[in-house]
């Protein structure tokens, strides 16, 4: 006789929890103030914001996310970099860093990182641009008791830092015009004075021809840097590594080779770049 079968025994039922509420949307709801909501969720999450994707998000006419746009730019929520894409401006605060490319350009330059600086026993800086502001992804610093500290997450002016003047210097006259002397620049508070202006390109072609360029205690006082621009395969620039020293101790750095040592890191670095199937362009 074939044993019937019975179906497992369910688990006891637990006490039944009380479940967060669900957030509903307002019956009094601004379709207005919705859609700027939304834009500045778009720019906190993705970094960068082109007009033609915020009208497809919204799913509106892009005269009127361009209008949207242009209050938040007016608020200082948004400014637009060279390229015409909004990113986020100061009144939004540090803008995100957690952009895949981001975290892969960190990942791989890492190990390049704490070579030169072990080579140099300095502090080793990797960071990336976004309109007139440098990010500092990744920090590793040297044993010397005298050292620049960890910069990490760090936001600084472009036009001040090694890396960021040595980023900027590749970038196309009109392009520079459209982030220090434009509108936006007035609003977001970057711009650069008509009598500096000359000044500031005159260093950005010195930086072309030597191919680095240096901060003497441009961003902090008794510290000095000099940095390198990293490209992809394309050729174009994704980031700038830099080495920081006390500037009482540049001068013997820089003599020692300095210059040399970083170009081969960067040189090894974009190799690295070139080769991951998922380089950050």
């Amino acid at each position: 006789m074939q044993k019937k079968q019975t179906a497992p025994n369910a688990p006891a039922r637990k006490p039944a929890q009380k479940k967060p509420p669900v957030q509903k949307r307002p019956t009094y709801s601004i379709e207005a103030v919705d859609n700027a909501l939304q834009l500045l969720q778009l720019l906190r999450d993705g970094g960068t914001l082109r007009l033609k994707d915020a009208a497809e998000e919204l799913g509106v006419a892009p005269s009127t996310a361009h209008r949207l746009l242009a209050m938040l730019v007016y608020r200082g929520f948004a400014v637009q970099d060279e390229t015409r894409r909004y990113v986020p401006g100061p009144a939004m605060g540090v803008g995100p860093a957690g952009l895949s490319w981001t975290r892969l350009l960190r990942s791989l330059a890492q190990p390049h990182m704490e070579l030169l600086s072990a080579q140099l026993n300095e502090t080793v800086n990797l960071m990336v641009r976004v309109g007139t502001k440098v990010r500092f992804l990744a920090t590793v610093e040297g044993n010397n008791v005298l050292r620049v500290g960890d910069r990490q997450g760090t936001v600084m002016p472009a036009n001040k830092t090694s890396g960021g003047k040595a980023m900027l210097a590749e970038l196309e006259p009109h392009m520079l015009e459209q982030l220090f002397r434009s509108n936006n620049a007035e609003i977001g508070g970057d711009t650069i004075p008509e009598d500096e202006y000359p000044k500031f390109l005159r260093e950005l072609e010195s930086i072309r021809g030597n191919g680095f360029a240096a901060n003497f205690e441009g961003t902090e006082d008794g510290v000095s840097a000099l940095g390198m621009a990293l490209h992809n395969r394309h050729g174009l620039v994704v980031g700038a590594l830099s080495v920081a020293t006390p500037a009482t101790r540049f001068r013997a750095v820089f003599d020692a080779g300095l210059v040399p040592a970083l170009k081969e890191c960067c040189r090894q670095l974009e190799i690295d770049i070139a080769a991951n199937p998922a380089e950050p362009d």
